[in-house]
């Protein structure tokens, strides 16, 4: 095997021409130089004012991979123009694997491949040559670049890249489709099957390689068998209490196939069933699924008998001549008796009921039944959650509904609340309904205009003018079609400043009659108009409406109306009446506590001043006629030192001669109350008519500057009958006792003091 390997790369490389080519040194080869040329050759030094070609000629050397010779495997040769043959020019090589997997001879160029190549790792190596010179080191050309490709051999045998294969067959497939020992393949007898492939090279330079594989092949499905049901029949046993929806049965038919090919689709024949029943496919088990889908009632039928069809979904048009890929089975489904709750007759009682209804009237009935075998009684009673102010009332027994209190329509329109029916045998078992009750509206409002209108007349208006357009409300339920008619007041219809036009559309105007009114003479007018409505029975009320008379323009323009009109249907409310009485009372107490507050301040004003009291004592030996005495002496003359007083007689004593009084000096303003009191002591010893007994005279002398004046006596006249003592009355309670005292009218009566 080795001297054949030998000759081979012997006879390539002589063939090939790598060594045949000539080593003459070629100036003028440029890159398109024979691809196979295993020289290269690097052309001379030329002189310095001539151009410079390059001396470096390109090839590709090639290399046999796998090369198992005793000596390096020669590749080729460098071979510079500068190179005479006397050993002064180096060749160094450079590169990817340079030392390592090829080395240069320095002094003849050659290359070798010292290592053995292999072309399925590396396909190809780029290196790169310089000629140098031996003596100075220096490049006697630039470096360039070549490569060494390794060129392929037949040393490897052919591999399958992804193995095991695995391989799909149809079953029943035909004999041809794959070479096989079985001539037809039943994936439901066996699913996998494997083979061994061979794969041969017959070519190349090393011989016939040889490979081998596994292969498995796995069998498809086909739709080749139909569903079976495993029985003919199918008994279910089903409560009649059972909802819609819910599932009652399951029924299960058998098919071979795998996949969608084994996916069934059930359905009911037409015929018994057809209605109440209904058949779904589960999808996880592949059973038919059967639903209810109308109530059951044992009372009504007690079985059912019905088929059911079971079928591929999936068919395969190349089986048809196998035969119809369905089967049929038949369902008898027995209905089981519950114990049921009573069943009303109607699923909403809707009532009627008029607003004015007595308590206690029958408005209407409900009824329920047992339809069990064996029917019980039923009991009835309302839902309290539902009327919890218990308007109405039931008959436990016969089921009827009657008024518990009165209604009102203005205030509920409707109600609503349920009804519970129980059986006396088994109360548990009960059934709710809804009433529906419509409370029916009754004439009991009377229509009023709609709303205050702000009437006004001009001074100069024309009989017929039509002045105002009024409407009319009804608290009512006001049915359709409903009418308001409109006139005056019997007693207005006598000899009318304004009349009222009816439009019959529920609207009215009010008209002048006169030609021009006068604000000098009437300002206000008070016009009363009926309304009436169409209901039964009839109702109507009578609105007054205020007229102004104003002055206007000759265009009807409104000069001067100070009072806005006034809308007097029913006068003033007694929530009114009592917020303007309660504004009044309030004003008053503000102006009472006001003038209270005043009199205080000036009163404290007046105490407060250490120079407004002072107090004298005036000793006498003898005794006064008690607190109650008051006509024992005159104290009026102590009072104001201002006021130039006469002598007044005495009143404790009665004098024996009528003495006259004398004048006494005036009194200087500056004067001090020392001097004051020592002149009226000498005025009293000299005086006749004195008292022979002690007194005590008290002297509130106030000062000057007071804004209420002094009301002490001693500023006033000589004699009561002097003085006006009047103003006490205007001075309130506090001074009646004084007003009563020195009044003129009236005498003084100590026993009328409170």
């Amino acid at each position: 095997m080795l001297t054949r390997n030998c000759l081979s790369l012997l006879l390539w490389v002589l063939f090939d021409g790598g060594l045949l080519t000539p080593l003459q040194p070629q100036p003028q080869q440029t890159l398109a130089t024979e691809p196979r040329e295993n020289v290269i050759h690097l052309p001379g030094q030329r002189s310095h004012f001539q151009r410079v070609k390059r001396g470096w000629v390109w090839n590709q050397f090639f290399v046999l991979e796998e090369y198992m010779g005793s000596e390096p495997q020669y590749v080729g040769k460098l071979h510079s123009d500068l190179d005479k043959g006397e050993g002064t020019v180096k060749y160094t090589l450079s590169g990817d694997g340079a030392g390592t997997v090829f080395t240069i001879d320095e002094t003849t160029g050659d290359i070798h491949a010292i290592r053995s190549l292999d072309r399925e790792e590396k396909p190809f190596y780029t290196l790169r040559a310089q000629a140098v010179d031996i003596e100075t080191r220096k490049p006697l050309e630039p470096e360039s670049e070549f490569i060494i490709k390794v060129q392929d051999i037949n040393d490897n045998e052919p591999k399958f890249l992804d193995g095991p294969y695995v391989a799909t067959v149809p079953e029943m497939s035909p004999v041809g489709v794959i070479r096989t020992a079985l001539p037809n393949m039943d994936r439901e007898v066996k699913e996998q099957y494997q083979v061994l492939i061979q794969a041969k090279d017959m070519g190349g330079q090393l011989g016939g390689l040889a490979g081998t594989t596994i292969v498995n092949i796995t069998l498809t499905d086909v739709n080749d068998n139909p569903p079976r049901f495993p029985k003919s029949i199918f008994h279910l046993k089903v409560p009649e209490s059972s909802p819609i929806g819910s599932a009652i049965g399951r029924i299960r038919a058998v098919d071979p196939d795998f996949g969608q090919n084994a996916e069934i689709e059930y359905n009911i024949v037409p015929g018994d069933g057809g209605n109440l029943f209904d058949i779904v496919t589960d999808e996880e088990t592949q059973e038919g699924v059967i639903k209810l889908k109308k109530p059951l009632d044992f009372e009504t039928k007690k079985a059912y008998t019905f088929k059911v069809e079971a079928s591929n979904l999936h068919l395969d048009h190349r089986f048809h001549s196998a035969g119809p890929f369905k089967d049929t089975a038949t369902v008898k489904i027995s209905v089981l008796d519950v114990d049921e709750p009573p069943v009303f007759s109607k699923p909403l009682y809707t009532m009627e009921v008029y607003e004015d209804t007595p308590v206690g009237t029958i408005i209407g009935a409900v009824t329920a039944q047992d339809l069990d075998v064996g029917s019980s009684a039923v009991r009835y009673f309302i839902d309290w959650k539902s009327d919890g102010d218990s308007y109405f009332t039931i008959d436990g027994n016969e089921g009827t509904i009657a008024t518990n209190e009165l209604l009102d329509r203005e205030s509920t329109a409707q109600y609503n609340f349920s009804i519970i029916a129980s059986k006396v045998s088994n109360p548990l078992l009960t059934s709710k309904v809804n009433i529906l009750i419509n409370v029916l509206d009754v004439n009991e409002f009377p229509p009023e205009i709609s709303v205050p209108y702000e009437t006004t007349v001009c001074e100069n208006a024309k009989p017929g003018q039509i002045i105002q357009i009024v409407s009319a409300a009804d608290r009512d339920l006001s049915p359709a079609g409903q009418q308001f008619s409109f006139r005056l007041s019997p007693e207005a219809a006598i000899k009318p400043n304004f009349t009222v036009r009816d439009f019959r559309n529920n609207t009215a105007g009010i008209e002048t009659r006169r030609n021009g009114y006068s604000r000098r003479q009437q300002e206000l007018y008070f016009l009363p108009v009926i309304i009436e409505d169409s209901s039964y029975p009839v109702q109507s009320s009578t609105n007054t409406m205020t007229i102004r008379v104003c002055r206007c323009d000759s265009d009807g323009t409104i000069l001067s109306c100070n009072v806005e009109a006034i809308f007097l249907p029913v006068g003033l409310s007694t929530g009114a009446l009592i917020a303007i009485l309660l504004c009044i009372v309030i004003l008053l107490a503000i102006v009472v506590l006001y003038v209270a507050l005043r009199r205080q301040k000036k009163k404290d004003t007046l105490m407060t001043s250490k120079e407004d009291i002072r107090d004298n004592v005036i000793h006498y030996d003898d005794e006064g006629g008690g607190e109650e005495d008051t006509q024992a002496f005159d104290i009026g003359a102590l009072r104001n030192p201002k006021v130039i007083e006469e002598n007044k007689i005495r009143r404790d004593i009665k004098p024996d001669s009528l003495c006259l009084p004398r004048q006494r000096p005036p009194v200087e303003d500056n004067t001090d109350i020392r001097d004051f009191i020592h002149q009226r002591l000498q005025e009293n010893d000299v005086d006749p008519t004195a008292p022979p007994y002690d007194s005590l005279a008290t002297y509130a002398y106030e000062g000057t500057g007071s804004v209420a004046e002094s009301l002490s006596s001693i500023d006033s006249l000589t004699t009561e009958a002097d003085q006006d003592y009047d103003y006490l009355t205007d001075w309130g309670p506090r001074f009646k006792v004084l007003a009563d005292m020195f009044g003129e009218e009236e005498s003084y009566n100590p026993d009328k003091v409170a």
